[in-house]
């Protein structure tokens, strides 16, 4: 009679079943697996140092001539020929324009004989009335040869006085036939050309721009109008005294205009159109860099934010809740902090609220931080050097 006996299993399964029991008993005891350390993280941190704080504002503005002169004939004739370079720099006294003077001429030479003519009467009328008052007191002539010298003396008085003023309005039609520049400034073009007739009705022969000074126009909206009030009423920003800022002047290209000016002006309403609030500044031009209706950009200065705290703009964050920093507590962990950002200044942010004095916030590796997380500090990355270019 045969026996049969069941197969013997290997070690093999008898270990792995070993090694499933103890570990199904280190799971029913509460215990997991051993958690992988992390490496603390390195970041680069700022000390909150508050103080004050100069601040700037900018602006796009244009520039305007502070005198627009018109340059127009005062009297009618026909115009000779222009004598200045159209859009050249002209002086005050500048002749710019000629009408044909001979007309003019006319009327002073008529007038003045007319004055010489009543100068004589006026002569002939002072002599008999020197000679009738000795008469008429003697009674040799009457009253009324006396009356008749007097009014026939002012009758030729009042005549030289009327033909004086007539040559003197003769002479000044004259003058006006020379038209000169009242101001120093930049002209325009012509707009009547040599040889027209001038009237009344065609007058208008070019314009003068006044260069120096020079105004500087720029508009702040309702909205910067309130918050710059809203911030002066805190004490978050000072502002000097009656608000006499410095302004300085950038052109197009950036160069820094080298002369400084005041605001002079501030439009008492607002634009309808635009909501904006307008401000002048007058600025010293005396070389005439600047010409009428260029844009440039003003920058206000003068403004101080005290006991201000500024933070590099790459340290915050913007979450749902809002903005926020890493701020590292005494153990040397990272915290999330909430703060309240103001304006920017530079690549500097200015925090309203959220900070204290001595803090440390980080400035640079923040994106890889959590709640908790341990950090390294290490200062901040060196810039690179600039290979020198071959050949130079």
């Amino acid at each position: 009679m045969l026996n049969f006996h069941p197969p013997t299993r290997p070690k093999i399964w008898r270990s792995a079943t070993v090694v499933l029991v103890l570990a199904l008993a280190l799971v029913a005891c509460g215990k997991g697996p051993p958690k992988r350390l992390v490496a603390p993280l390195e970041v680069t941190l700022l000390t909150i140092e508050p103080a004050d704080v100069p601040v700037s504002a900018e602006y796009v503005a244009q520039t305007q001539s502070s005198q627009l002169v018109n340059i127009q004939a005062r009297v009618s004739g026909f115009l000779d020929k222009r004598i200045y370079t159209e859009g050249a720099v002209v002086k005050a006294g500048q002749v710019l324009f000629q009408m044909d003077p001979k007309p003019f001429q006319v009327q002073v030479d008529a007038a003045s004989a007319v004055v010489q003519r009543n100068q004589a009467a006026l002569a002939v009328a002072t002599a008999t009335l020197k000679r009738t008052k000795p008469l008429v007191q003697q009674n040799a002539l009457s009253q009324k040869d006396l009356d008749d010298a007097q009014g026939q003396f002012e009758q030729t008085s009042a005549a030289v006085l009327q033909a004086q003023a007539d040559l003197e309005s003769a002479r000044l039609n004259l003058s006006y036939a020379t038209i000169s520049s009242p101001v120093n400034g930049v002209s325009s073009f012509a707009e009547i050309t040599d040889g027209s007739y001038l009237s009344p009705q065609n007058n208008q022969l070019t314009t003068v721009a006044v260069l120096t000074p020079i105004w500087v126009n720029f508009s702040l909206s309702e909205n910067q109008m309130q918050r710059l009030e809203k911030e002066t009423k805190s004490g978050r920003l000072v502002l000097p005294k009656d608000r006499n800022m410095t302004v300085e002047v950038d052109s197009s290209d950036g160069s820094r205009y080298p002369y400084t000016g005041k605001i002079t002006f501030a439009n008492p309403s607002y634009n309808m159109q635009t909501g904006t609030f307008l401000l002048r500044v007058t600025l010293d031009n005396p070389e005439g860099q600047l010409r009428p209706n260029q844009y440039v950009r003003v920058r206000l200065l003068g403004g101080v934010r005290p006991n201000a705290t500024l933070v590099p703009q790459r340290a915050i964050q913007q979450g749902a809740k809002g903005h926020f920093v890493w701020v590292i507590d005494k153990a040397g962990k990272a915290v999330l902090r909430p703060v309240t950002v103001g304006e920017w200044q530079d690549e500097n942010w200015f925090i309203n609220e959220g900070l204290e004095a001595g803090e440390q916030v980080v400035i640079d590796g923040a994106q890889r931080l959590f709640q908790g997380a341990e950090v390294r500090v290490v200062p901040p990355a060196a810039q690179p050097l600039v290979a020198p270019v071959a050949g130079s």
